[in-house]
């Protein structure tokens, strides 16, 4: 695409969102950027939680992994479907009932200080890395699309757009997050609403040809019963509803606008809602993919080497100017849907969490919060300046995955704090969350030996939480709570 084009469609773009983070700036507190004052239109939070759920990495591999795995991704999804009704049902009473902000409060009251600043820490670290890896995807984007042309380095495109996250994030916080996520969603969902569209449009078949088509394709089998298989239904879909709790319902990243809602129940509602919208939205996706697979081949164009190319390759030079825009502009709002929410809910996490922000004079909150933003912004920066060093697309991926392991400490503590009224050591926990990982990835690294050729996959996730269970079951105490926490 010209550069010229490139420039002007992304220039409007941000100048929408900082028109956005100006109206929900407006008398702008310490409150409003943690909790929107709590009057936050549920709709207008479920709607918007597409765009943070659905990152550039989905938006490019998934319609692309649909040529290796057929569409059984989609048994993952029912299981993420049944996580969400767990975090609304579950969590998130819990979470209104103790009015929290930050949601690792909670283990503060249930086991005490250590466990408290060991969940916040964890997911401190596992968001850095997990979203300084997606603006890292979104800065190569950039580059290659504008930045390259006009000469502009790769270190100033990753500070131009970590400063335009800053700009319309710092005033607003999760108030202004939540209507530009809303804003990104309608590009990111028009993006995939074109493509289907003119695919459809571009086959010489009628409409029930092509759905006949699309139903007898290869690439549209939904459920694998192999047991031996890495897709085997039940594999897929218990381990679809943990990461779901715990990248979901333990993340403040999620929570954050989950909590800016009036009351639990208008949160629950905006949960369900987004929960169905969220799989219907896959479920475009994956359709999408087995149309771009039929479109390369009714067209003889040759596939490329990596399935995530596939969808970039086809939206940028195989279909018209208006896909290309819609597609430059969805990956864009993918990324910074995920990026700009996470660097919110860092500096939230570490505000409430580390620096009791709110028991600090008020004088001083506002300037504690700018400052703390700043140096998310920068930490960002540095992470992602680590990912193009290193320049090995294995390596960052591995690094990302690592982020993952973090998540199954969190799990393990709320799945105790939540399961058992057993007290516990509160000491000895960073020690717990520290090793859980480790002896999780040493199960992983060789799991093909010790459990008799079984590869483990997304359920990774359960077994980090289920020793880091069992390592707080070994540091429990002989009291026992009167009333669960």
């Amino acid at each position: 695409m010209n550069p010229i084009l490139v420039a002007v469609l992304l220039g409007c773009y941000f100048l929408m969102l900082i028109f956005i983070a100006h109206l929900t700036g407006k008398s702008a507190t310490t409150d409003t950027f943690f909790t929107a004052n709590r009057k936050s239109p549920w709709f207008i939070v479920a709607f918007g939680m597409i765009g943070t759920t659905i990152s550039g990495v989905t938006f490019i591999s998934v319609p692309g992994e649909v040529g290796n795995s057929a569409s059984t991704y989609f048994q993952f999804i029912m299981g993420n479907l049944v996580g969400f009704w767990i975090v609304a049902l579950v969590l998130l009473p819990v979470y209104y009932r103790l009015n929290l902000i930050s949601i690792y409060s909670y283990l503060e009251q249930r086991f005490g200080v250590f466990s408290y600043k060991t969940g916040s820490f964890f997911f401190l670290l596992s968001r850095t890395v997990g979203a300084a890896f997606r603006m890292y995807l979104v800065a190569e984007v950039l580059q290659l699309a504008l930045f390259d042309a006009i000469g502009i380095p790769f270190a100033a495109t990753v500070l131009i757009s970590i400063f335009l996250i800053w700009v319309y994030t710092y005033k607003g916080g999760v108030k202004t997050i939540i209507y530009t996520d809303s804003l990104q969603t309608i590009f990111l969902l028009t993006a995939v609403v074109l493509s289907i569209y003119y695919i459809f449009s571009s086959f010489d078949w009628s409409v029930s040809q092509t759905l006949q088509k699309i139903t007898d394709h290869p690439f549209s089998k939904i459920f694998d019963w192999d047991v031996k298989s890495g897709k085997y239904f039940f594999k897929q879909f218990i381990s679809g509803i943990f990461v779901t709790i715990v990248m979901v319902g333990l993340d403040q990243d999620m929570m954050q606008k989950n909590l800016t809602c009036k009351s639990l129940k208008e949160s629950q509602k905006n949960m369900l809602t987004f929960s169905a919208i969220f799989v219907v939205v896959v479920g475009m996706f994956l359709l999408l993919g087995i149309l771009l697979y039929l479109f390369a081949s009714t067209n003889g164009i040759k596939l490329p080497e990596k399935s995530d190319f596939l969808f970039p390759m086809l939206a940028l030079n195989h279909m018209n100017l208006l896909i290309g825009i819609f597609f430059l502009l969805g990956i864009t709002a993918a990324n910074y849907a995920s990026a700009d929410s996470a660097l919110t809910s860092l500096t939230t996490a570490f505000c409430i969490d580390f620096l009791a922000i709110n028991q600090r004079p008020q004088e001083q909150r506002k300037s504690l919060l700018r400052r703390t933003h700043i140096a998310f912004s920068l930490l960002l920066f540095l992470v992602i300046m680590i990912f193009k060093l290193i320049n090995d697309q294995s390596v960052v991926v591995a690094v990302f995955k690592a982020a993952g392991y973090t998540y199954g400490p969190l799990l393990g503590l709320f799945a105790f704090g939540l399961m058992t009224k057993k007290e516990i050591k509160d000491k000895w926990v960073p020690y717990v969350a520290v090793c859980s990982p480790f002896i999780a990835w040493a199960i992983d690294a060789n799991s093909v030996q010790l459990l008799n050729g079984y590869k483990i996959g997304f359920e990774l996730i359960i077994l980090n939480g289920a020793i880091t269970f069992a390592g707080l079951w070994l540091i429990r105490t002989k009291k026992s709570l009167i009333k669960t926490a």
